[in-house]
């Protein structure tokens, strides 16, 4: 199974424009990239075209409820997904549950209160949500940022994930095919030298010391 290391796409499905605003600059303040549906069938649609890691589904929508909305999500995927309603009604939360929802969050909310739900969720579905910390380097997955000593460095998509997954997994030896798999693209057909190119400028921008050759084998990242 691959990492996870772009930003988690969350599609927020709400006919009120405020209330998607809110909530998509909650969203991206904690680092993730929000997606915007007004109405139900659109909501099923940025679903199919974009495969978000989690969705945020208000009850009541024109074209198509958030009730038939979750059961078409449910019918196609095991993303998480957060009902938003403006009632607190105790019946109305299980028959959501039930319906295959996995949170609830009443309206009015609160900043810390969703993100806290949604990072939750998604550490649940597999997304690494807290900063990995190897010796003097840092890097955070939602943000994408990394930091050397407390020193923040600027790593281009490739380097990023090629730093993530050897920070994963310390001192583990990968094969370029290895990191080809993990950190670039299904059915990428580009020779495999291309790995040791980013593994150069990343250990310029790094530290050289950080990352070590496994002569004959492959690289491994050489700080816990």
């Amino acid at each position: 199974m691959k990492e996870h290391p772009e930003r988690p796409t969350i599609l927020i499905a709400d006919d009120d424009p405020f209330v998607s605003d809110v909530l998509a600059a909650f969203l991206r303040t904690a680092g993730y990239e929000p997606l915007i549906a007004t109405n139900g069938r659109e909501a099923l649609a940025m679903f199919d075209l974009h495969g978000p890691a989690l969705v945020m589904l208000d009850l009541v929508m024109p074209e198509m409820d958030g009730w038939e909305v979750c059961r078409q999500l449910r019918a196609r995927s095991k993303v998480p997904v957060i009902m938003l309603t403006g009632r607190s009604s105790e019946s109305e939360k299980v028959a959501g549950l039930e319906l295959g929802a996995d949170d609830y969050v009443t309206k009015p909310f609160t900043e810390p209160e969703v993100v806290a739900r949604v990072r939750a969720l998604l550490r649940r579905a597999g997304y690494e949500s807290e900063p990995l910390v190897r010796g003097p380097l840092w890097l955070d997955p939602i943000t994408r940022t990394v930091a050397v000593n407390g020193n923040p460095v600027s790593l281009t998509t490739r380097e990023f994930a090629l730093l993530e997954i050897m920070m994963r997994h310390p001192w583990r030896v990968f094969s370029r095919a290895d990191l080809l798999d993990q950190c670039w693209e299904q059915g990428y057909s580009g020779v495999d030298r291309v790995v040791d190119v980013h593994l150069s400028s990343l250990r310029r921008k790094i530290g050289r010391s950080w990352i070590g050759t496994v002569r004959g084998v492959g690289y491994r990242l050489e700080v816990t």
